[in-house]
C-alpha cells in the first residue's frame, strides 16, 4: 500500500541573470599594478567614455554598482604608483577592472528545505508564510545558499513570492567576540593544541576579538622571527578556526530572495552545500533557526552550523567532536530528554543518531538504520530534520539503489526515544521519473527538509541536481502506509 503523493505544478528554476559583483584579482601584485597603470594612462575623454559605457551596461544589474567599484578600488589602492592621485572617474574604472559578475544559479538550483517564516503577521487562519532555502550552483560548481518565500493557504495551495532581479551579498564580520575556553576546546578537538596555541591563548582575555587575536599572533612572530614548521602550522590552524566562525548581515529593507550566503571562509571556498534549516524551539519557548551545512574546500568537507533569528543576520559556527563527520547532519526541532539530538551519516552508508549537552560538540553516535531494501542497498541518509507528530518523529530519508538512483523514503521514530524506529515505508515515497531523471546528476530526487501544514506533508525536492519541485502527501495516509518495526 503506497500513500498518494501529489507532485505540484510549481517548479523552482535557476536564473542565470541573477548575478553578484565579486572582487576580481587576475594575477600577481605585479600584474595588478600593470592594470592600474594602464587605466591611469588613459586620456581623460577616453576614461570618461569607457566608464559611461560600463555604467550603461552594468548599473541596472546591481543596486549600487558605484559602491561596489569604490570597495574594489579600495582593495587594490595599495598597488597605486607612489604619489598617484586618480580622479573619481579613474578610481571607478580601476574598481570596475577588479570586479567580475558571478551568476549564482547558472548551473543549478536544488536541494531545498522549507521552514515557517519568522514573521507570520497578516496571515489568516490556516495560512502559513514560509521560507525556502536552496543550494544555488554557478561557474566552477561553487554552491551558495539562496532563499525564496511564499504562502501556503488553508487548502495548501502554494503562492510563491516574486523573485527580485537583484542579488545581495552581505556585510561580513568575523565573530566580534570569541570565547577563549570554547576556542581552546575546538582546537583540542581538532588535535591542534600544542605549545604554540597555548602561547597565543594564554595572552588573550577570556573573551577576545579577531583583532586581538591577530595582534597576539603578530607578537608571536616578533618573538619567533623564524617559526618552525609545527609553529607555523599551529598559527595557520588558529587563523583558520577564527575565520570559520563569522557573522553576515543583509539589509532588511530588501526581499529575502535577494540574499545569498556565498562562501567566504577557507574551509568552504569550493562551496556551501545542502543546508538543512530547522525551526528550533528553545526551552524558553523562543524560536531560533538553525541550519547544518557541508563546507567544502575542494579537498575535504566540514559540517558547519548557521544560526539566525530573522534571516537578516546569520552567525556561522564550527561544529566539533568525534561524531562531526561526513555529510547530512539534521538537527531535531527541540531537545529530547534534555539534550540536543541530531541525525547524521558518519560512515556514508547508515543512518545515525547522536545526542549532546552542547550544541557545538558531538562526541558519540549510534546506527539506527541500515540499508535493508533493494532501493537503498548502496546507502541511506536523512532528507532533513525530523518533524514532530503525535505518533512519533517523522523523518524523510533517502536511499541509493541500482544505477545510483536516489529515492525518498520515510520512517517514524519514537518520540521519547528517537534512537528507536517504530515504523517505516517499505517502498519509496518519491522515485525519479520522466523529466525528473534528467539533469547534472541523473536519476536523483532529494530533499533537505519538509514541513507539516494543515495535516499535509509539504516536500520541496531536487530533481537530478538541477531544478526543484514540490510534492505533498496527507500525513495520516503516509503513516497508515508505514510498516511497524519490531
Amino acid at each position: 500500500m503506497n500513500p498518494n503523493v501529489v507532485r505540484r505544478p510549481e517548479k523552482l528554476l535557476g536564473d542565470p541573470r541573477r548575478v553578484i559583483a565579486q572582487h576580481h584579482l587576475p594575477g600577481s601584485p605585479e600584474r595588478i599594478r600593470r592594470i592600474i597603470q594602464r587605466v591611469l594612462a588613459l586620456p581623460a575623454p577616453s576614461a570618461e567614455a569607457l566608464l559611461e559605457q560600463v555604467m550603461r551596461d552594468f548599473a541596472d544589474r546591481h543596486r549600487d554598482i558605484a559602491a561596489v567599484f569604490k570597495r574594489h578600488f579600495d582593495a587594490v589602492a595599495e598597488h597605486l604608483p607612489p604619489d598617484a592621485e586618480p580622479d573619481r572617474t579613474r578610481r571607478d574604472l580601476i574598481g570596475a577592472y577588479f570586479t567580475k559578475e558571478y551568476s549564482i544559479e547558472s548551473a543549478a538550483l536544488f536541494n531545498p528545505s522549507i521552514i515557517p517564516h519568522p514573521d507570520q503577521g497578516g496571515m489568516s487562519a490556516g495560512e502559513l508564510r514560509f521560507i525556502l532555502s536552496l543550494r544555488a550552483t554557478g561557474e566552477g560548481h561553487i554552491s551558495s545558499i539562496v532563499f525564496r518565500s511564499g504562502v501556503l493557504d488553508r487548502d495548501n495551495r502554494i503562492a510563491l513570492d516574486a523573485v527580485s532581479d537583484y542579488v545581495e551579498t552581505p556585510t561580513l564580520q568575523l565573530d566580534p567576540d570569541y570565547d577563549r575556553h570554547m576556542f581552546e576546546l575546538k582546537l583540542n578537538e581538532m588535535g591542534a593544541c600544542n605549545e604554540t596555541t597555548t602561547w597565543v591563548l594564554c595572552r588573550l582575555p577570556e573573551v577576545f576579538t579577531y583583532n586581538a587575536l591577530h595582534e597576539t599572533i603578530a607578537q608571536f612572530h616578533l618573538e619567533h622571527p623564524v617559526p618552525g614548521t609545527q609553529q607555523a602550522e599551529a598559527l595557520a590552524v588558529i587563523d583558520w578556526l577564527a575565520q570559520s566562525n563569522y557573522e553576515t548581515t543583509f539589509r532588511p529593507e530588501f526581499p529575502i530572495s535577494e540574499r545569498v550566503i556565498f562562501p567566504v571562509s577557507k574551509n568552504e571556498s569550493a562551496g556551501i552545500e545542502d543546508a538543512r534549516f530547522v525551526r528550533f524551539e528553545e526551552d524558553s519557548g523562543e524560536a531560533t533557526y538553525y541550519a547544518t551545512y557541508t563546507a567544502y574546500n575542494g579537498f575535504s568537507i566540514l559540517p558547519q552550523l548557521i544560526e539566525t533569528k530573522d534571516f537578516v543576520t546569520f552567525n556561522v559556527i564550527t561544529l566539533n567532536g568525534r561524531a562531526v563527520q561526513n555529510k547530512g547532519m539534521a538537527l531535531f526541532p527541540r531537545k529530547v530528554g534534555g539534550r540536543y539530538a541530531m541525525l547524521a551519516r558518519q560512515d556514508g552508508e547508515n543512518n545515525h543518531i547522536m545526542f549532546s549537552e552542547h550544541l557545538h560538540f558531538w562526541q558519540e553516535s549510534q546506527i539506527i538504520q541500515e540499508p535493508r531494501r533493494p532501493w537503498e542497498f548502496v546507502q541511506i541518509g536523512n532528507c532533513g530534520s525530523p518533524l514532530e507528530t503525535d505518533e512519533g518523529w517523522l523523518v524523510l530519508t533517502h536511499g541509493v539503489g541500482p544505477m545510483r538512483q536516489y529515492c525518498i523514503g520515510a520512517m517514524l521514530l519514537d518520540l521519547e526515544n528517537p534512537a528507536k524506529i517504530i515504523a517505516r515505508l517499505t517502498d519509496p515515497l518519491l522515485t525519479p521519473h520522466g523529466k525528473e531523471r534528467e539533469g547534472y546528476v541523473p536519476n536523483v530526487v532529494y530533499s533537505c527538509g519538509a514541513l507539516i501544514h494543515n495535516n499535509e506533508l509539504v516536500i520541496p525536492y531536487a530533481m537530478s541536481d538541477i531544478h526543484s519541485g514540490i510534492a505533498t502527501v496527507e500525513v495520516g495516509d503516509l503513516l497508515r502506509c508505514m510498516s511497524p518495526v519490531a
